[in-house]
């Protein structure tokens, strides 16, 4: 985690300290500062021991699995090890913090996870959620048909890879990253940088163009 990858997020104009780690591309939160700002407490530090404490003792794993990370103090400005949480943890977190300004944060969970148990009955209801949020977005009808058609092409890869044992997580990375050599001379992370992106999706910031020519690279990544 490089210290210049360390920022500063307002929230209700109050400061949340984030740390971006490149290699796992992911967002980190500093806790007490989450917590400070949903709870108004005088002393977030002591609520998040007191709560942290009681979550380790429910045999919470989110809370169990908190990194830290050495992150600068807002008062002497000098850094500390302090307790962060990805995005999924700090959700987690969040559904415990009795608050009213954490309410809208819960009711947004549960809808989701309404809408995940929808779409596994009926797989149809996926691509109708992801058209409406393309559309909400602003893309062109054009290239909301390429990248459905891109996400679908995708899928029968992944799906490809599966049957002959590619494991998820760093092998599809070394497979994906071949993808993007063959058509672009880059890897998906040095893609990314050109662009300016860090969480965000890398085909959701393609033209029409890197999506047709990213469609016609995959299909040749079918046998190992």
């Amino acid at each position: 985690m490089e210290n210049e990858n360390n920022k500063v997020q307002l929230f209700e104009d109050k400061q949340i300290r984030t740390a971006w780690d490149e290699e796992k591309e992911e967002w980190y939160f500093s806790i007490v500062d989450v917590v400070g700002v949903l709870t108004d407490s005088p002393n977030p530090n002591n609520y998040w021991k007191v709560l942290k404490s009681r979550l380790i003792k429910e045999g919470n794993q989110s809370v169990t699995n908190c990194n830290q990370l050495k992150l600068k103090s807002p008062k002497d400005g000098k850094r500390y090890k302090t307790d962060v949480a990805d995005t999924a943890q700090l959700l987690r977190i969040i559904q415990s913090i009795p608050s009213p300004k954490a309410e809208p944060f819960k009711v947004w969970l549960a809808e989701v996870g309404r809408e995940r148990i929808e779409e596994t009955i009926d797989p149809e209801l996926a691509i109708d959620r992801a058209l409406e949020t393309y559309q909400k977005k602003g893309y062109s009808d054009e290239w909301i048909h390429q990248r459905l058609l891109a996400i679908r092409i995708r899928n029968n890869l992944t799906d490809e890879w599966d049957k002959r044992g590619v494991k998820k997580g760093a092998e599809y990375a070394i497979l994906t990253d071949e993808i993007s050599k063959a058509w672009s001379g880059m890897t998906t992370r040095q893609y990314k940088n050109i662009k300016g992106l860090t969480k965000e999706n890398l085909r959701d910031n393609m033209s029409d163009t890197e999506l047709v020519l990213t469609m016609l690279a995959e299909p040749y990544r079918k046998i190992l």
